[in-house]
């Protein structure tokens, strides 16, 4: 079926674009993942939408859309959710440290991210290295948070048609709206997931606060490092609290002012080996952690004692 007349609607350049409204962008999404356009078109909507950028109703459209497609992941209470789909370049990337410092304080946290990406060092890599299984199913998941581990799902595990989507990004050398779905994306039940949403450009970073407060989403939001969800360890960046969509200053973490001072003892490279063993030493307690990282834990802490128990669910996870 084809989508030519959304493309019509959004692929009229940057001012002459129109958005879509949630239905439409819901209807154009889900003919895309169920593959039933051809790749002139997927083309066509990839740099149209790149062009044009996604509005508040389209960027719900396309996470109705793309969370109908995702196995379903049951949240016995309250999880934390850390989108990785960015991996290392320059830093090392500490998000599976974040993932085993919550673990170890009983969170039950789900990573889901691609597991290689090209002159990148992704989770899933540091995570294999440090003998982190990946999960395939809802069972692993659980099996992961019963031994107080964090559960790794890869996108293709956990949405097989958005890793098709995002893998369109290796043939025309452009993002497309399922980059930003993918870092947006919980699979629980509404209210069940705090969710580590990070931006890279400031004014992005707005567009994603009023996205979050329009969908009465729990969620911690910052400016990752080079795109991971995680605090840079060098300086602590300003992290914005969301419970039910509602800004909570109370809660959330001014960012540091100034010049760098003293600098963590970080490794210099940021292979996966070399990463995890920096990680092993801070999880063993030869190596601090980072003040950042440590005040991004205790903020998620602090934020997930704010929310309701599920319903009807108990808080013990099986072993």
């Amino acid at each position: 079926m084809s989508i030519s007349h959304y493309i019509k609607e959004i692929g009229r350049g940057k001012e002459g674009a129109r958005s879509l409204d949630r239905d439409q962008a819901y209807d154009l999404m889900s003919r895309i993942l169920d593959g039933q356009v051809t790749d002139l078109e997927l083309g066509a909507f990839a740099i149209a939408m790149r062009i044009k950028g996604e509005s508040l109703d389209e960027l719900r459209g396309f996470l109705d859309a793309v969370t109908e497609r995702c196995i379903p992941v049951p949240a016995p209470r309250p999880i934390v959710v850390l989108p990785s789909y960015n991996g290392a370049r320059r830093l090392p990337n500490l998000t599976p440290l974040l993932a085993l410092l919550l673990a170890q304080e009983g969170v039950p946290v789900l990573v889901h991210g691609v597991g290689h990406d090209p002159g990148r060092v992704t989770t899933a890599q540091i995570l294999m290295a440090l003998g982190v299984p990946q999960a395939s199913d809802a069972g692993a998941i659980l099996h992961a948070w019963g031994r107080r581990q964090p559960a790794f799902i890869p996108t293709e595990a956990l949405c097989p048609p958005l890793a098709r989507l995002l893998d369109v990004r290796r043939v025309i050398g452009l993002r497309n709206p399922a980059h930003t779905v993918a870092k947006i994306l919980a699979p629980t039940a509404p209210g069940q997931a705090l969710r580590v949403v990070n931006y890279t450009h400031p004014e992005y970073g707005e567009t994603l606060a009023q996205f979050l407060e329009r969908t009465a989403a729990h969620a911690l939001l910052l400016r990752g490092t080079e795109g991971e969800p995680v605090a840079d360890p060098r300086r602590t960046p300003r992290m914005e609290v969301f419970l039910a969509g509602r800004r909570q200053p109370g809660l959330s973490v001014t960012a540091r002012e100034g010049v760098l001072t003293d600098l963590p003892p970080l490794p210099r490279e940021c292979d996966a080996p070399t990463t995890a063993q920096y990680i092993q030493g801070v999880l063993s307690g030869e190596q601090p952690v980072p003040a950042p990282i440590l005040k991004q834990v205790e903020c998620i802490l602090q934020t997930l004692a704010q929310l309701p128990c599920a319903s009807g669910t108990s808080h013990e996870l099986p072993a």
